[in-house]
């Protein structure tokens, strides 16, 4: 049954005009980074953490200082997570979607995750939804940097403009910025074929670009789920179909079938 499904996404990226991913965590937990809401991820096993989580971007307004203690690990242990985020390595499932780009078949990735994989994956058109761990963003006025341009001996670092600079990743209660979710949305609303990665599909706005999908494009467009276990898109009915399995080794399969399929034409 998996055979087939993989054979079916395969033929619906090849007769695709404008196909785009959307990943979550689950596509980087081959690479030994854990998820957040999975069985053992890292707010389902540590609520304290997860409460720390909501608290982040309170604490960057009132004291930006106090903030980058806490990221790189001054203060508390938490600067231990995003040096491990930085160290990873792309898997099979990042370098299939980036194969697919280069392929011509994958137009845009967009992407939950802010542990910059993709990108190092060889991907070119990545939209970072939730920000990186790899960046530097001012909320004042939308500039970002490499982490590592600017000098981090004073806390905090400063943006051009005068203001305080934060980690790019976006913080529970923090707004999505303006111009990602606006490439995001209209990524969104041309694709006609969309293949969701590793995502829950329950964090909110990124969880209704499927959705919106679907109804800019009249149902018209294909979703298809690669997930280890089903979503709300699945038992709603956004999703066309459902592949039961690891993206590590789903989606390589899918790129073999791409290529044999366009090796016959």
């Amino acid at each position: 049954m998996m055979k087939d499904f993989i054979n079916r996404a395969a033929s619906d990226l090849v007769s695709s005009k404008y196909a785009i991913a959307l990943t979550g965590a689950g596509i980087s937990t081959e690479s030994g980074l854990s998820d957040f809401r999975g069985p053992k991820g890292i707010w389902t096993t540590n609520k304290e953490a997860e409460a720390k989580a909501y608290e982040r971007y309170g604490l960057f307004l009132r004291d930006p200082k106090a903030y980058w203690e806490e990221v790189l690990g001054l203060k508390g242990a938490h600067g231990v997570f995003y040096n491990e985020l930085k160290k990873a390595n792309p898997n099979p499932g990042h370098y299939a979607l980036a194969e697919l780009e280069e392929l011509g078949l994958i137009r845009c990735v967009i992407t939950q995750n802010i542990d910059g994989l993709h990108i190092k994956a060889g991907s070119r058109n990545v939209i970072e939804y939730h920000g990186s761990v790899h960046k530097l963003r001012c909320p004042s006025c939308g500039s970002r940097v490499e982490f590592g341009t600017i000098a981090m001996d004073r806390l905090p670092p400063y943006c051009q403009c005068g203001k305080a600079m934060k980690y790019d990743i976006v913080h529970f209660n923090e707004p999505i910025p303006f111009d990602v979710m606006e490439k995001a949305e209209k990524e969104a609303s041309e694709c006609d074929f969309m293949i969701i990665c590793g995502t829950s599909a329950v964090v909110y706005p990124f969880a209704g670009l499927p959705r919106m999908a679907k109804l800019s494009q009249k149902s018209k467009v294909k979703v298809v789920e690669v997930n280890a276990d089903p979503t709300l898109l699945t038992h709603e009915g956004i999703s066309d179909y459902f592949i039961q399995g690891k993206t590590g080794e789903v989606l390589p399969q899918i790129v073999e079938t791409v290529r044999r399929t366009l090796d016959r034409k």
